[in-house]
C-alpha cells in the first residue's frame, strides 16, 4: 500500500470545481490533507470551497491540453507540499449527440480532456512516482467505459480510450511500486446534465427521433432523480486511496453494478456465438 500513515496526504486531482472533483476535494480538506486542485477556474473553485478550512489547499487553473502548464502545476504541488502521494483524473464533461451529428472538432475536443490531458498528467507524475516507488493513480471512467448507448458514442468513446490507457499503465507500473485503479461511477446527482457540463452537436439529424426524446428526458426529467450521491462516491474514492485493496475496475452505484454485471452476460453470450467461425481463421497446422 502507497498511501502514508505518518504524515497529510497529498493529492492532485483534476475537474475540481464542479460535482464529484469538488465533493472530493471537500472531504480531503476536511481529512486534513494536502491539495492541489485544478479547474479552468481557480476562482471559480474556490468560491466553491467557502466555508472549508481551504489551508491546505492549492488551487491551480489549468488548461490540461497545456502540457508544460500541467508540468508546472505538478511541480509547484510538489515545491508547496514537498511530496505528492495520490492522483485523481477526474476532469471531464458529457456530451449527448448521434455520432453522424458530431462534428471533428467536438470529437477532438473531447479526447483533448479525457484522454490527451490525463496523459499530460502521467507523464508529468509517473518519473517522480518511479523514482519514490509509490504513488497512486485513480482515473475516474464511468459505466459508460464498459458498454455505450445510442447518443452517447462520443463520450463513451473517450471513457473506453480511458479504459484501454489505465489497464495497459497499471501493468506497466505495478513493478514500481505505482498504484492504479478506475472508478466507474453510474449516474450521480451532480449538475453533469446540467448545460454548464454537458455538450450539444450545433446541428441535429431528423434521422434520429429516439436521440432526441433521449436528450430531453435528459436534460429536463433526470436532473434531481439520479441514483448516485456525488458526496458518498468522494469517500468512496478516498477508500479506494487509504486501503489500497480496491480491484483496477472498481464499480460506484447499483445502477453502474447492474449494468456492469448485464454487460457482462451479453459478452459472454457474443463470445460464446463467436466460436465457430473465429476458429476457422487460424493458419491450418502443416
Amino acid at each position: 500500500m502507497t498511501y502514508p500513515t505518518d504524515r497529510p496526504a497529498t493529492w492532485f486531482v483534476t475537474g475540481a470545481s464542479r460535482g464529484l472533483g469538488l465533493e472530493l476535494v471537500k472531504r480531503l480538506l476536511d481529512r486534513g490533507d494536502n491539495v492541489a486542485a485544478t479547474s479552468r477556474s481557480a476562482e471559480r473553485l474556490t468560491l466553491a470551497l467557502e466555508g472549508t478550512d481551504t489551508s491546505r489547499l492549492h488551487a491551480l487553473t489549468v488548461d490540461l491540453t497545456d502540457e508544460p502548464r500541467v508540468s508546472q502545476a505538478i511541480a509547484s504541488t510538489k515545491e508547496l507540499f514537498g511530496t505528492l502521494d495520490v492522483v485523481v483524473n477526474n476532469a471531464g464533461y458529457g456530451y449527448l449527440a448521434a455520432v453522424e451529428e458530431v462534428s471533428d472538432a467536438d470529437a477532438r475536443a473531447m479526447f483533448d480532456v479525457q484522454i490527451f490531458g490525463v496523459w499530460n498528467v502521467l507523464r508529468s507524475v509517473l518519473p517522480g512516482f518511479r523514482e519514490n516507488r509509490s504513488g497512486h493513480i485513480i482515473n475516474v471512467s464511468s459505466i459508460l467505459g464498459l458498454l455505450s448507448f445510442p447518443g452517447w458514442g462520443l463520450y463513451g468513446s473517450g471513457k473506453f480510450a480511458l479504459e484501454a490507457l489505465t489497464e495497459s499503465l497499471a501493468a506497466e507500473v505495478a513493478e514500481h511500486g505505482i498504484k492504479v485503479n478506475l472508478v466507474e461511477p453510474g449516474y450521480m446527482r451532480t449538475d453533469f446534465l446540467r448545460p454548464v457540463s454537458i455538450g450539444l452537436p450545433e446541428s441535429t439529424n431528423d434521422a434520429y427521433p429516439a436521440i432526441r426524446e433521449m436528450v430531453r428526458q435528459h436534460l429536463e426529467q433526470i436532473p434531481g432523480t439520479q441514483l448516485g450521491d456525488p458526496a458518498v462516491a468522494a469517500t468512496a474514492i478516498i477508500t479506494v486511496a487509504t486501503t489500497g485493496t480496491a480491484p483496477l475496475h472498481q464499480l460506484l452505484g447499483s445502477d453502474s453494478l447492474g449494468l456492469a454485471e448485464g454487460r457482462v452476460q451479453g459478452l459472454t453470450a457474443d463470445i460464446s456465438a463467436s466460436r465457430d467461425l473465429a476458429m476457422t481463421t487460424d493458419i491450418a497446422a502443416a
